[in-house]
């Protein structure tokens, strides 16, 4: 099992062999501390260490990719707009004589329909001459606060 970790220990300088009767009883994995595993020594013995990841370096920057997205679309579209701008410009060029000549026929014939309603209403009036009509009305009263009785007549 090769652990990507570098692994330090300290090494005691007053004696030559470890003593052989010290005996440690094994640990559950649950039992081991956040940052502490068990590693195999070059000699061949296993024991707990502190481990540290190796450093990775950072990312590299991406290079730039050149023109935005944006700004492709904004270049493509400003010709198009461009482009419709001065074809409505042409067509309108073209239509200004029909449009001036279409107002005219508008206008006259605003004033063909006034005209025939004006004619219309004076023929009605002078059809429906009569005499006015006469009503009269009777109201009474009992009391200030009274219930008020009426009739009406029509003449």
């Amino acid at each position: 099992m090769e652990t990507p970790y570098e692994i330090t220990t300290l090494t005691r300088t007053d004696r030559t062999t470890p003593p052989a009767n010290i005996v440690h009883p094994p640990l559950a994995p649950a039992e081991i501390p956040p940052g502490v595993e068990v590693v195999t020594l070059p000699d061949g013995r296993r024991t707990l260490a502190y481990t540290q990841p190796p450093t990775q370096a950072a990312p590299a920057a991406a290079p730039p990719s050149g023109v935005p997205a944006w700004a492709k679309t904004t270049a493509l579209l400003a010709p198009t707009v461009g482009a419709g701008i001065g074809a409505g410009g042409f067509g309108l060029s073209y239509a200004a004589p029909g449009v001036i000549a279409m107002t005219d026929a508008l206008w006259a014939a605003a004033a063909l329909v006034a005209t025939g309603c004006g004619g219309a209403a004076l023929l009605l009036s002078r059809w429906r001459r009569s005499a006015p009509t006469q009503v009269t009305q009777n109201i009474t009263a009992n009391g200030l606060f009274g219930r008020a009785n009426g009739t009406i007549n029509n003449h």
